[in-house]
């Protein structure tokens, strides 16, 4: 049984999904001759999308279809972006095949659910796509070996801004989706993108590894250690979904680096350190800051982290970041509950400079 999806956010569908509606299209045109207006999808998850035929196009031995994803109330990259099957009769009992049109990545580093030298389409929207050819074939008594190339326009431009160059994924976009949909503000691409990249590590032989908060917190960890690209993930705000799989999948050293404020919340034992789904606890930091020799009621009643930070003295702010780094640190490795990881933590300012640490990471 299907299930439509009732939200007061819109659901969206991923690049997958919207690849398996575009196959679909493109199979009945090379049957029937006729393109349908629309195309309807189950998604792995059991939900059903209902998506609108785009583009479409057909030479002598070739059939396109498009669909535009629509990735709903999900901050996306890809919102937005065409995605395009053009289908081809492959050789006798080659089955279903796939190949990489403009747009889409080439899988260059081990580590990753496809082979070193395949399409970036991932394992579920291949069987997706495969399953949809199957159940056509069937239904319109049509051809079983089909050769599936995907391509997304300006998919290359859209790919740099996404984890894709580091976790060599060259050229292009991934096709992407394990339930089908997108769920709004999930950010699951970019959590899903911090395992790949653990996992790249781990496939590399990589014994340390850096998640940051954002780019000034990176450029501290690449001034502080010879780290290659696929060490660096940009963990933003989801440190627990970074710990939670690398309990799983450890790398021997993890530094995390970040600004006061997210250290402060980490240490305080948040996992998610975004703004709107956590908080400081002025309260407990005003504790941890008078050993420091701050001014409790001052920091009990400041509007901001960086508010607490300037009141102090240097030597004060590095007591103070130390503190937070042991704190922060010590929740992380709550997380980690014992896997054999070594965890290094950084607290740095505004400027750049790593102002607190707590651990070390050993050769």
């Amino acid at each position: 049984m299907t299930k439509r999806l009732t939200t007061n956010l819109r659901f969206g569908w991923t690049t997958g999904t919207c690849a398996t509606a575009a196959v679909n299209a493109a199979y009945m045109a090379m049957v029937t001759g006729a393109f349908p207006d629309r195309v309807s999808v189950v998604t792995p998850g059991g939900k059903e999308a209902d998506l609108e035929v785009a583009f479409t196009d057909q030479g002598q031995d070739w059939v396109k279809a498009g669909i535009i994803k629509d990735a709903g109330d999900d901050p996306d990259v890809t919102h937005g972006a065409m995605i395009i099957a053009c289908l081809r009769q492959g050789l006798p009992q080659s089955g279903v095949t796939f190949t990489r049109g403009d747009g889409i990545g080439l899988i260059t580093k081990p580590g990753l659910p496809i082979a070193v030298g395949e399409p970036a389409i991932n394992p579920v929207p291949r069987q997706m796509m495969a399953e949809a050819i199957d159940q056509l074939a069937g239904a319109l008594d049509g051809p079983r070996d089909i050769i599936i190339e995907i391509s997304v326009p300006d998919g290359a431009k859209i790919a740099l801004k996404t984890w894709n160059p580091r976790l060599g994924i060259e050229g292009g976009l991934s096709i992407l989706g394990t339930t089908g949909v997108v769920r709004p503000f999930s950010c699951s691409a970019w959590i899903a993108s911090i395992h790949r990249g653990i996992d790249v590590a781990r496939a590399n032989g990589l014994g340390h590894v850096s998640g940051s908060t954002g780019s000034t917190s990176e450029k501290a960890v690449i001034a502080r250690y010879d780290l290659p690209e696929i060490a660096l993930m940009d963990m933003g705000d989801f440190v627990g979904g970074m710990l939670k799989y690398m309990r799983r999948n450890p790398v021997a050293n993890l530094t995390i680096a970040g600004g006061f404020a997210k250290m402060v919340k980490l240490g305080q034992g948040a996992i998610d350190l975004h703004s709107a789904r956590s908080q400081v606890d002025f309260t407990a930091l005003a504790d941890l800051a008078a050993a420091c020799g701050f001014d409790h009621d001052m920091v009990a009643n400041a509007n901001s982290v960086l508010d607490v930070v300037q009141q102090g003295t240097p030597e004060m702010r590095r007591k103070l970041a130390n503190a937070i780094a042991a704190a922060a640190q010590k929740t992380a490795l709550g997380v980690i509950a014992g896997a054999a990881v070594n965890i290094e933590i950084l607290v740095v300012a505004r400027d750049g400079q790593i102002n607190g640490t707590a651990g070390t990471i050993t050769p």
